[in-house]
């Protein structure tokens, strides 16, 4: 596919995107638990989301989410069961530099049965897994070294060699496996109005009919002893744990609820905590806690539970005179962000929502606390041991053929044909092997129904939908204008509406190679690209579209000289601020020179006022020429970013050689952001995101994102340093074009769209969409809006942003 520079994609979804904030997730607050007397028993600091931070207010019943979304699912996270079991595959191993050993897997396959073959492939290590997707080409074999190398590993104490026995399935899919349990177990505890300590909570051996109906909301109730199913710890045989308990399946993951009152309790022990504590020594890392009585009395907190265990509370109160239950959630201040947000006010009328809400929000509750220090550092622990181990147990075989001998060989669909036959053989058992150790994972309830059948029913509000069928033309760039598409193709420029025929606006002597339409300031910003010839051109909307209504003529590039900006001629790239606020800036690179253009807002020239103008007016004259800055190099991307006066605080971000800069926009002066530590950098986007008012920016280059806060300058210079703030994360492929909408970022790549959520970049679902092209998207009425070029197809995406 070609390659086209995609700010007018990557930085026009981020200047229409809305404000980027964690408020809507809670704020950290100091927690202190007292006694009766009112001395303190114990005091925590928690993150609490009631929904009040939300700006958005929801009619209690009214209220309707479309970002409830299991975050990081395994069905799009566990790659081994579902893409290597089962199937003809490569295994190496290997030590890095510091002489840690690592495993490389890789297949080839066909992804969701999409007709999109490719290479996925794992790379095993002490920190962790790294896992991206690379095409596939018939004529070009890939090699170990090249796969190795995008995964940022080039330097080896000893070569990777391949694994040939069958049986390193079994050993990877434990490596797998420890990236968390598909199944969960959730505590349940009753509390009683006025109970304000654990003893008392975990005594009450009977509870509500209000809690009774919330826990048939939740599951249903089991037997124990004789329980083949997911147990989450309980006794199945001899009843230690209690005779009964709640039990469901969402979304293909088992869930076992440990209910206060269902489990044993003792009369003569007043510290019913440690009869608990007895019977299950392992506490529960989420727990929901029900409480009776009104919102004006005592609330609970979790610093009236004495275990450091648990590390998210969800508190449910339910309102008999609306029939409603309300959230409240308490994580502990170490437990990374995660979703989804509670609306504004926390209140849902609608049952089977809030049941949905819940799991969904205490599934991807526990997986965040498996990221912080106390659990990451003893699952790294863990990998670290499995995989030296591993590497131990295979080396006395390097002598017995069970590694192969050549380094860095090619990872071929197809054995050579001198040893077909015996690797046929091979082959056979490696499938026959994988297929039984796959069926056995799922028998046994270690995989979800999801990633089992690898088909997920449920319809996506991200799916797309035909806007244009039989669009024949190659699609160069793209902008919405109204309900409809204003796209550069081969043929020139027209304007599409849905099931309506296209209507040509410029003929295809104008290349236009980038373009803005901003309906605000009824301007449309175009760049033409032919060489040193290349040039921006401006166009007033209404000019544009009376010439439409009339039909007075098809413009070609000899009717735009009146609407050239001279000083840049030879310019390869631009970009605008994104707010528009009292004027429009852009700045332009012509070569390694920016040119920096503003235009002053004048209310005159919007399209409502479009009658006062007439068709040939152009608008060049109202935009001003600023100051040139000079660069060491030309840029490959540019992104403006607002200060916070937008006086003398605003900033130019540039990406080239291997390094993201800020440029003052008053002094020209550059200032290193980020350098990229790789010997090959494929920059994608530098988004200006603001979160709360401030400024920050998501780098993306190759298959990594980054997050950098920007504060003001302070006496001529951006303050860039490391914020607790900061985060980054990588994607499954190297996008070629990232938008951003909180709360979620989208990298589109060449057959697949990968939806992130912006504050902890965790995965929400990849939608596989071959030889896809991004042509624009903008947000709009809380939706982003997005048009892809498709198989000769132009479609159009919606999707809703409740944030």
């Amino acid at each position: 596919m070609k390659r086209f520079y995609s700010s007018s994609v990557s930085e026009d979804l981020g200047c229409r995107r809305g404000e980027f904030s964690r408020k809507h997730y809670g704020s950290v607050e100091l927690l202190i638990s007292s006694d009766a007397d009112g001395a303190i028993q114990r005091a925590g600091r928690f993150r609490v989301e009631n929904g009040s931070s939300g700006e958005v207010n929801y009619t209690p019943g009214t209220w309707h989410r479309t970002d409830v979304h299991l975050e990081n699912p395994e069905y799009h996270t566990r790659w081994y069961f579902k893409y290597f079991l089962g199937k003809v595959h490569q295994n190496y191993i290997g030590t890095d530099a510091e002489k840690n050993p690592f495993f490389l897997s890789v297949v080839l396959s066909d992804q969701n049965n999409q007709r999109v073959p490719q290479y996925h492939s794992i790379l095993w290590r002490k920190t962790g897994t790294q896992k991206i997707c690379l095409p596939y080409s018939p004529t070009k074999t890939l090699s170990v070294k090249s796969i190795l190398s995008a995964m940022s590993l080039d330097k080896f104490e000893k070569s990777p060699r391949e694994i040939f026995h069958p049986e390193i399935q079994k050993d990877l899919l434990v490596l797998e496996e420890q990236e968390g349990s598909v199944n969960f177990k959730f505590g349940v505890l009753y509390a009683k109005d006025g109970q304000l300590t654990d003893d008392e909570m975990f005594s009450n051996e009977t509870g509500s009919e209000s809690f009774q109906r919330f826990l048939h909301l939740l599951g249903d109730t089991i037997t124990l002893k004789g329980w083949t199913g997911y147990r989450g710890g309980l006794d199945t045989k001899n009843d230690t744990t209690g005779t009964c308990s709640i039990y469901t399946v969402f979304q293909g993951h088992e869930i076992m609820f440990h209910v206060s009152t269902m489990l044993p309790y003792s009369r003569e022990n007043k510290q019913q905590v440690h009869v608990i504590v007895s019977v299950f020594p392992h506490p529960d890392i989420v727990t929901i806690v029900f409480q009776e009585g009104e919102e004006s009395s005592p609330a609970f907190k979790p610093s009236m539970i004495r275990s450091h265990f648990t590390h998210i509370f969800a508190l449910v109160r339910y309102n008999k005179q609306n029939d409603s239950y309300r959230l409240k959630i308490f994580s502990e201040e170490s437990v990374p962000l995660f979703g989804p947000p509670l609306p504004s006010p926390p209140v849902f009328t609608n049952h089977q929502e809030f049941r949905d809400f819940v799991l969904v929000k205490l599934i991807n509750g526990e997986k965040a606390t498996l990221e912080t220090p106390t659990f990451s550092q003893k699952r790294q622990r863990t990998l670290d041991m499995l995989i030296r181990s591993l590497y131990q147990d295979l080396m006395p075989d390097l002598h017995k053929n069970m590694l192969n001998r050549r380094s860095f060989s090619d990872v071929l669909p197809e054995s050579p044909k001198s040893t077909r036959k015996k690797e046929e053989a091979r082959q056979a058992e490696f499938v026959r092997l994988g297929q039984a150790l796959k069926l056995k994972t799922t028998v046994k309830g270690d995989a979800t129904a999801n990633l089992s059948t690898t088909s997920f029913c449920k319809k996506e509000p991200w799916e797309s939908q035909s806007f244009c069928s039989n669009f024949p033309h190659e699609v160069v760039c793209a902008d919405s204008w109204g309900q409809s598409l204003l796209v550069s193709t081969d043929a020139g420029i027209l304007l599409i509406d849905d099931g309506q025929p296209s209507v040509q606006v410029f003929d295809k002597t104008l290349q236009i190679k980038q373009m803005h339409v901003l309906e605000a300031l009824n301007l449309l910003i175009a760049r033409t690209d032919k060489g040193k010839d290349s040039r921006l051109l401006v166009f007033r909307l209404s000019a544009v579209q009376k010439d439409i209504e009339t039909k007075q003529m098809i413009r070609s590039k000899y009717d735009c000289r009146e609407n050239k900006l001279e000083r840049t001629k030879g310019c390869h790239l631009y970009a605008i601020n994104t707010h528009h606020g009292s004027e429009l800036r852009i700045v332009v690179a012509i070569r390694n020179k920016l040119l920096l253009i503003t235009k002053k807002y004048n209310p005159r020239n919007s399209l409502t006022s479009s009658s006062l103008l007439s068709s040939s007016e152009s608008p060049v004259e109202e935009f001003q020429y600023i100051r040139e800055i000079c660069l060491s190099d030309p840029p490959v991307v540019m992104t403006l970013v607002d200060g916070p006066t937008e006086d003398s605080d605003n900033m130019i971000c540039v990406a080239y050689r291997h390094q993201f800069d800020l440029i003052n926009e008053s002094t020209g002066e550059p200032y290193r952001l980020h350098h990229v530590e790789t010997n090959k950098v494929n920059f994608v986007a530098a988004i200006d995101v603001y979160e709360d008012g401030e400024a920050g920016l998501l780098l993306c280059y190759n298959y990594v994102c980054q997050y950098r806060k920007v504060y003001p300058f302070n006496g001529g210079s951006p303050l860039i340093q490391p914020s607790a703030y900061d985060f980054h994360f990588s994607w499954n492929q190297v996008p070629y074009a990232v938008v951003c909408a909180f709360p979620y970022i989208l990298a589109f790549t060449t057959d697949s769209i990968e939806i992130r959520l912006v504050v902890n970049g965790n995965l929400v679902h990849t939608a596989v969409v071959p030889e896809l092209q991004l042509v624009a998207s903008r947000v709009r009425h809380r939706k982003i809006i997005y048009h892809i070029h498709h198989s000769f197809h132009l479609k159009k995406a919606k999707l809703l942003l409740d944030a």
